[in-house]
């Protein structure tokens, strides 16, 4: 027996997200329905109506979403219903070859993200005739999905809704490129081009980890200036005048790392962080660029010389079952800030003026609050 929804689709690319009313099949067995208190509205996401996510079309969107479980299927364990939890957008059995060997951020069971089919080949949104998947096999952008158990996680009754939503993939992305996939240590210099919803919490993983310079580039400067509440040392609005500090300030040793969290990589992007970084230094490549363009150009000397590296970051190499509720210990204890990266809350019918208020770089995170 399927319910009815109402949900924030894409039907394809510059389109924009349409609200609709569509029907959701039982969860079957792993499966659990979910209803959505809060989604984030992360820059992913726009990827898919801006054509630069390879995606089925028509999608359900959002893939930051916490909520409480209505319905079980056959089989399912990890949660019941009535539990408080929060998605994570890449699901983390434990299990498969790279949860036992500590990558649940590449768990197999997240092979269908971009179509949001489920592993038995079916998909449990219908609109008409027409088979619709959720983004990251979730969409959160739906009052109420059906998701795998393996992508839900605990949420604590004191923490809100909305910032359980982030934690499911702004927060730990930008935190884990910082601290996982860079290995940001103590007194070292590092340079986060791009302040939004996943920068900066690079930026609080920097500091976190002890970073000595935390220096943040980017053109807004709302977004600058939220940097240095959520630890920036330095802020700068070209990659340049960044770089010049740099050199200033570590005698011309340059910086240790470079983490690139821009709303688009862009080759300029990740020629300034190759750059700015000495000798043994490393970049970290969070964001995705445009659809068919290639970002990385570096003449192999550059790279030999200093013996420099460029690695790229999914998850911040977090392990979901771990991490997120480390994350949600250190908010808990006042050691990360999560409250402040909410800027705004919208109403699922505002979603895309949501988006639009981020293009504009009003928002570092936009909410949508669903009516429960």
């Amino acid at each position: 027996m399927s319910v009815t929804t109402r949900a924030a689709i894409a039907r394809g690319p510059h389109t924009g997200w349409e609200l609709v009313d569509l029907q959701l099949d039982e969860p079957k067995a792993h499966e659990v329905r979910v209803r959505f208190h809060a989604a984030g509205l992360c820059h992913s996401d726009d990827h898919i109506t801006q054509g630069d996510a390879p995606v089925r079309f028509p999608i359900v969107g959002g893939h930051e979403g916490a909520g409480v479980v209505e319905a079980v299927g056959p089989d399912v364990r990890r949660v019941a219903v009535g539990d408080r939890i929060v998605c994570s957008y890449i699901p983390a059995c434990g299990a498969c070859r790279p949860c036992s060997t500590g990558y649940q951020n590449m768990c197999v069971k997240g092979l269908n993200a971009g179509t949001g089919m489920f592993l038995d080949g079916t998909f449990r949104f219908h609109l008409g005739e027409d088979d619709l998947g959720g983004f990251c096999s979730l969409g959160t952008f739906a009052r109420q999905a059906v998701v795998s158990e393996w992508a839900c996680l605990p949420l604590p009754d004191d923490i809100p809704f909305e910032i359980g939503a982030l934690v499911g993939c702004g927060v730990p992305t930008g935190w884990g490129s910082a601290v996982y996939a860079a290995g940001v240590r103590a007194g070292e210099t590092v340079v986060i081009y791009g302040a939004g919803g996943v920068g900066s919490n690079a930026v609080q993983g920097a500091r976190y980890a002890g970073a000595k310079h935390v220096v943040v580039v980017d053109p807004v400067e709302f977004k600058r200036d939220m940097a240095k509440v959520f630890g920036a040392t330095h802020t700068f609005a070209d990659a340049q005048s960044a770089h010049d500090f740099v050199v200033e300030a570590t005698w011309g040793q340059l910086a240790d790392h470079a983490i690139c969290t821009p709303g688009v990589l862009t080759p300029e992007v990740v020629d300034a962080a190759v750059q700015v970084i000495g000798k043994a230094g490393k970049v970290t490549i969070t964001a995705v660029g445009r659809l068919g363009e290639n970002t990385v150009h570096v003449h192999a000397g550059n790279m030999i010389l200093y013996q420099r590296q460029i690695r790229g970051a999914l998850f911040g190499a977090c392990n979901p079952l771990y991490d997120v509720p480390r994350l949600l210990g250190l908010y808990r204890s006042g050691d990360l800030k999560l409250d402040e990266l909410v800027t705004r809350r919208y109403a699922l019918d505002e979603i895309n003026d949501g988006y639009r208020d981020m293009a504009d770089g009003k928002n570092i995170r936009g909410v949508v609050v669903h009516e429960v």
